[in-house]
């Protein structure tokens, strides 16, 4: 199949369809004239003649029965008579036009329409979308529906033309989850991780019980979410899990995202659970049940990590609530009093506030640096001050129009404090 098949396909229906048209306007001059036998078509005008004969004969006998007079009699007639004659208009011939004109629309309708098309705006991308699924349709597809794993090299000589035709392919077959699926391997390829994420989410939304998919959806977000589950995520594990509780996938997935989440007694809840799942299983797994060991410690010095941090309570002044946003973001830190990077920190959605005020631990789970950490400041005896802010565009970096509280100075051994937003940055 050559590159311009496409194209040559598209131009040969639309001039077939420029000269149907063509033929259309011109059909009219393409009868043949009715006016050399007989000029004008007298058809309506005797009707009109029959019908004056009528009205006139009926206001004749209305005379003579002496139902109206003569006077009114003459002005029914003149009225007829003048009706007659306004019937009695000649009818002019169409003049039909000759050879040369006939042509002239014929070529210059088609010629309009290509040019429109053109002008209207740049076509350019259309060709190379066609250009792109004639030369590596075929491998698109074959790819997406698993026929092959690997694309020949010839294929991906121009990578630009292979992803186009992918995604034009999963597109035209939109209802198949597997094809997005596979689209989403391709975007993860190239670590465009929002666009794999979108793919899966539609895989998953057209085939909700495929556990393969919805573990993958799962945890792709969870990665991409710094290793926190958000509320979709979590759905779908548990979705996941009540159909199959032994799934391990989703029992580490759920262990990492609530270690990750500061839920550690879950977190240790759900590593036992899958402690149990692997030791019930036939053969050795001495290197698995040594691997969550391992995560069973690290989640006891996270515990042991928070539990020398320092609760936070958020406060918003009410007068600035009305400023508060629903995409607002959240800053938490902890830091020197005389500036520099803090030493604890978290970025948080508008949404942990509840009723203007929201409570957040900080500890050196939340450190910036793993040798810049709550505990090597108190160490040295750094004055430390916990600071808050609401920033409207996400962005670390305080803003004007950001929500904002005066720094809170903690004590060495200080465990609670409150801050109080209640300022807007000018």
């Amino acid at each position: 199949m050559t590159i311009f098949s496409t194209a040559g396909l598209f131009i040969a229906l639309s001039l077939l369809i420029a000269l149907i048209l063509a033929a259309i306007v011109i059909m009219p001059w393409l009868r043949p004239s009715r006016l050399q036998d007989k000029p004008v078509d007298n058809q309506l005008l005797d009707v009109n003649v029959a019908v004056f004969r009528e009205r006139l004969a009926e206001l004749q006998s209305d005379k003579d029965s002496g139902t109206i007079d003569d006077s009114h009699y003459q002005n029914q007639k003149l009225e007829l008579e003048r009706q007659l004659l306004d019937a009695q208009r000649q009818i002019a011939p169409m003049v039909t036009p000759g050879i040369k004109s006939r042509l002239i629309i014929t070529i210059w309708v088609p010629v309009l329409a290509a040019m429109a098309y053109l002008l209207v705006s740049d076509r350019t991308p259309v060709f190379e979308l066609w250009a792109a699924e004639d030369k590596v349709g075929q491998v698109a597809d074959d790819l997406l529906t698993g026929k092959i794993d690997q694309p020949p090299e010839w294929a991906i000589e121009d990578g630009r033309q292979l992803i186009t035709a992918m995604q034009t392919n999963v597109y035209r077959h939109a209802d198949d989850p597997n094809r997005w699926m596979r689209l989403s391997e391709l975007f993860l390829s190239l670590e465009v991780t929002d666009s794999a994420i979108e793919a899966l989410s539609r895989a998953y939304r057209l085939s909700p019980n495929n556990e393969e998919i919805a573990t993958t959806y799962a945890q792709i977000s969870f990665f991409a979410n710094n290793g926190q589950l958000d509320a979709n995520s979590r759905r779908v594990l548990q979705e996941v899990l009540a159909k199959n509780p032994q799934h391990e996938g989703a029992q580490m997935l759920m262990a990492m995202g609530e270690a990750r989440g500061s839920n550690f007694e879950q977190a240790k809840g759900w590593i036992q659970r899958l402690r149990d799942s692997i030791s019930a299983k036939p053969g050795d797994h001495t290197q698995a049940l040594a691997s969550l060991d391992e995560l069973s410690a690290n989640v006891n010095i996270q515990q042991q990590q928070a539990a020398e941090g320092i609760n936070v309570t958020v406060n918003i002044n009410s007068s600035l609530l009305p400023l508060v946003k629903g995409d607002d973001v959240l800053f938490i830190a902890i830091r020197n009093v005389k500036g520099g990077p803090p030493f604890a920190a978290k970025r948080l959605p508008i949404s942990v506030i509840k009723q203007g005020e929201a409570s957040v631990s900080l500890s050196d789970l939340d450190a910036m640096m793993p040798s810049r950490t709550i505990k090597s400041a108190r160490a040295e005896k750094i004055q430390l001050a916990v600071v808050a802010r609401i920033s409207h565009s996400g962005n670390a970096v305080a803003e004007s129009g950001d929500l904002s509280g005066n720094p809170v100075v903690i004590s060495a051994d200080q465990t609670q404090v409150n801050i109080e937003i209640n300022k807007q940055v000018p």
